[in-house]
């Protein structure tokens, strides 16, 4: 009686090695990294980009998904309208070469390591702030809203907007400037200049914090437009 021979194994089996090595060899291209010329571009044109910023700043740039960049002589580096150096960001790689002009992108992360504040316990509507309201903490600002404070002089005479809860950072469209001057009130308008000091009491039509721009009636009828001081005058432009 004869045997049977084995079933032969099925072809899609035979080719699981070749995918394999096909699978491999595309992972490595996409992980391979970016050419030495064009990541000193990036890194060095990201660098310019961040300089001033308040904080220790970190640069990763990712491999292209496509695979390795064309050659080039003549890298030029820029960002999409519209994008910034900050966070997670899209920088675009042109090639000026006469032969073959081209044009690549490149992911990189900007990270910014710097210091904020955070409410130390729960402000209310309203509420000053005074120096025990808030607690320095040290992070990636880049995690965090633009907004974010970053020096104590923006909680200088500043009261709460809204309700911060504790532990939230604190950000700049989550308070406001205290009204040094209300609407209404009787008030010092100041003109000085090289050799003088004029003043005269005025009206205001406005409640204004230090620094911001207000209007005030005069007692003869005139309506004049200063700055106000901390001390609640209106400071005349020369």
């Amino acid at each position: 009686m004869m045997e049977k021979n084995p079933s032969r194994p099925h072809r899609p089996m035979r080719l699981l090695p070749a995918l394999a090595a096909g699978l491999s060899a595309a992972m490595s291209v996409a992980a391979a990294p970016l050419a030495g010329d064009a990541r000193a571009a990036v890194d060095n044109f990201l660098q310019a980009q961040t300089a001033g910023l308040p904080g220790k700043v970190g640069i990763r740039v990712e491999a292209p998904a496509s695979g390795p960049l064309p050659a080039c002589d003549a890298l030029e580096p820029f960002l999409p309208r519209g994008a910034a150096a900050w966070g997670r960001v899209s920088v675009g790689l042109r090639c000026h070469s006469e032969l073959k002009p081209w044009t690549r992108f490149v992911l990189a992360h900007v990270a910014v390591e710097g210091r904020y504040f955070v409410a130390a316990r729960n402000i209310e509507t309203g509420q000053a702030l005074a120096a025990t309201d808030f607690i320095a903490r040290d992070g990636d600002l880049t995690a965090l809203p633009r907004s974010v404070v970053t020096d104590t002089a923006q909680l200088q005479g500043v009261v709460a907007a809204n309700r911060i809860a504790s532990g939230a950072p604190l950000r700049r469209e989550l308070m406001r400037g205290v009204a040094v001057i209300q609407q209404g009130q009787t008030i010092k308008v100041v003109a000085e200049g090289p050799g003088y000091v004029v003043s005269t009491e005025a009206r205001a039509m406005g409640s204004a914090g230090a620094g911001a721009a207000v209007r005030a009636k005069t007692l003869d009828g005139r309506v004049v437009s200063g700055v106000a001081d901390p001390e609640g005058q209106i400071r005349l432009p020369h």
